[in-house]
């Protein structure tokens, strides 16, 4: 029996209509199998606080050994994975097509369908899943919205660990008085005719939630970038991706979501647009998720041949057509942090590329995990060690001495800065958190005050 696979990791589609996918029993017998084969192997034990748990659960029991290990235990490890997926497609020798078929994410995400299914999701953390419904209220109400949850309001931040099991001292998301939609109706910019791009290709960003109702930022910067190498944008944001709801095993929710996206983006597909996603987990959901959890739909499938994330597109057009001239250098230095999502996209550090394209650009990478995990780093259980995983990444951020922190994802770029917070900056003072790379090339080229979302940093 082979030590490791050599062949490119794939990934099985997800049987979750299946009986058998949440049936208790089979999904016990299951999970002993994988924890049995990551019990005796043990390269993912730096990665999350998954493996830990289970390990020390483990060398805890009676024997030593899994089979003296209550399955009632198992919880705790399933509730510490994130979904990054990183140690299927870092780690893990034994992910197919290796004959122990060990897929570790999806394994959790099978536990907790069936933990949805029996026993229901807690309401708070199902409210907090409704994204698109909060994003509106959020962008109505902006400056109450974000009254009650800045960290400086100890009564509304009390209440909201109380209720919602936020932590009190997470820096949570803002909101922008004007979504991304709305404001790109409005505010279309000039397309550069000179461009080598200009004619040969034209998108359709697809907004999310993140970068529709928090932080429009990118999303403009996106558009300003795009609209300077001659393509030609309109941005859309048909509902959530469903990567909140896949965290909760609410896998038929997702499957609906990608139905209702695909249909409103095929007919722009049709018509020669990409479709560019603004951040790293809802490009991850078009390109790879979708796909696995409806196999048989021809509109998801070409909309996962479609989606770019925004990095890979910029670096795409820089290899294929060049990139419009213009780019200045930004001082400094950068610190960029690869995110999760991106990595599990399996397409190498397009974002360091994509930097690495301003003249003289001193991009230092870090390819580690910033402990987040989306809402999972916001919640009272789970801050502490959202910080605790994120620390090795917050040091290297602040050691490095760059001018600017930057991050693929909207929400690891703020824990890394609060990270930083909680190591002490000293007296020199820290760098400056850019949310999203694709901020900086718009700096480079002179864009930035035509890219700005209207949030606080």
């Amino acid at each position: 029996m082979r030590e490791g696979s050599l062949e490119a990791p794939v990934r099985r589609p997800l049987a979750w209509r299946d009986p058998d996918f949440t049936d208790p029993a089979k999904l016990d017998a299951e999970m002993r199998r994988v924890f049995d084969i990551c019990h005796g192997c043990r390269r993912c034990f730096n990665l999350c606080d998954s493996f830990p748990r289970l390990f020390d659960l483990i060398d805890a029991s009676r024997t030593g050994e899994l089979d003296s290990v209550d399955s009632k235990d198992f919880k705790p490890v399933v509730d510490a994975c994130t979904l990054c997926d990183m140690c299927f497609l870092t780690k893990c020798p034994y992910v197919p097509p290796h004959e122990f078929d060990l897929d570790f994410p999806h394994l959790m995400l099978r536990y907790r369908a069936m933990e949805a299914k029996t026993k229901g999701v807690p309401f708070a953390d199902r409210e907090l899943a409704k994204t698109d419904r909060n994003g509106k209220l959020g962008t109505l109400a902006a400056p109450l919205a974000n009254w009650l949850t800045d960290r400086g309001n100890a009564r509304g931040r009390a209440l909201l660990e109380s209720r919602a099991g936020l932590h009190r001292e997470a820096e949570l998301p803002r909101y922008a008085s004007r979504s991304l939609a709305a404001r790109a109706r409005k505010e279309a910019p000039a397309v550069n005719r000179e461009a080598p791009a200009f004619g040969k290709r034209k998108a359709v960003l697809y907004a999310t939630c993140f970068g529709n109702y928090n932080d429009p930022g990118p999303g403009l910067a996106t558009r300003a970038v795009l609209a300077r190498n001659g393509v030609e944008t309109e941005v859309l944001h048909p509902r959530c991706c469903g990567m909140p709801t896949l965290e909760q095993g609410l896998i038929e929710e997702v499957a609906a979501a990608a139905r209702e996206v695909a249909a409103a983006l095929l007919p722009w597909i049709e018509k020669g647009y990409d479709v560019v996603a603004l951040v790293p987990s809802c490009a991850l959901m078009l390109k790879f998720e979708w796909p696995l959890i409806l196999p048989e739909e021809q509109a998801v499938k070409r909309l996962a041949e479609a989606t770019f994330d925004v990095a890979e597109y910029v670096v795409d057009i820089a290899r294929k057509e060049g990139l419009a001239p213009g780019l200045r250098p930004i001082e400094g230095g950068m610190t960029l942090h690869m995110a999760c999502h991106a990595r599990a996209q399996n397409m190498g550090q397009k974002a360091a590329e994509m930097l690495r394209l301003i003249p003289g650009a001193e991009v230092q990478v870090i390819e580690r995990c910033s402990g987040h995990g989306g809402a999972w780093g916001f919640k009272k259980a789970n801050f502490e060690t959202a910080l605790k995983v994120g620390r090795p990444v917050a040091r290297q951020a602040r050691e490095a001495g760059k001018a600017y922190v930057t991050s693929e994802c909207p929400l690891a770029g703020v824990h890394i800065m609060q990270g930083i917070e909680r190591l002490g900056g000293g007296e020199k003072a820290g760098p400056e958190l850019v949310r999203h790379p694709i901020q900086l090339l718009a700096r480079a080229y002179g864009l930035d005050g035509t890219a700005q979302g209207g949030t606080a940093p």
